[in-house]
């Protein structure tokens, strides 16, 4: 995937633009990498935020990218290291529990995670990976209030 990240357009959003941007996972194949990760993909594409269409992956996103995949090269996982981790949580479900598990607390909330889990800023934090998209909701929400004052200013006449 390294030397298909040098070689191309790298985008993000799609498989390939039409004007000869790829996604990595198909500049890897290209370079000669076998490899059907399709989580590889989803991943990437949720780490750029990639909306609706193909977009160039933008400078920042390819450096971290290129970043991780040097690192992972230098990671030599025990051989046995998937399946021991596999054993142990084989073992740790079939042994009984030795403490018994607390049951949450009733709040009186309800789970609305279905329900919003498509609304954009839904969550109580919310997190912002650049200093201007923050500037700017904490702009969009010093005006809610004034809006709002102004409205009901409006009722009151």
């Amino acid at each position: 995937m390294l030397e298909g990240l040098e070689g191309n357009d790298i985008i993000v959003g799609a498989y390939t633009d039409g004007s000869g941007g790829i996604c990595p996972m198909l500049a890897a194949h290209r370079s000669g990498g076998r490899t059907s990760l399709a989580s590889f993909a989803r991943t990437w594409d949720r780490y750029t935020e990639a909306k609706a269409g193909a977009r160039r992956a933008s400078q920042r996103e390819l450096n971290t990218l290129h970043a991780m995949l040097e690192a992972s090269l230098y990671y030599e996982p025990d051989e046995n290291e998937l399946a021991r981790a596999a054993a142990e949580h084989r073992a740790a479900k079939e042994r009984p529990a030795e403490r018994p598990c607390r049951r949450r607390r009733d709040t009186g909330e309800r789970n609305r995670t279905p329900e919003l889990r498509s609304r954009p800023g839904w969550a109580w934090l919310r997190v912002f990976r650049r200093l201007d998209e923050w500037e700017a909701a904490v702009a969009r929400a010093e005006e809610k209030p004034r809006e709002s004052e102004t409205e009901r200013e409006l009722e009151r006449v």
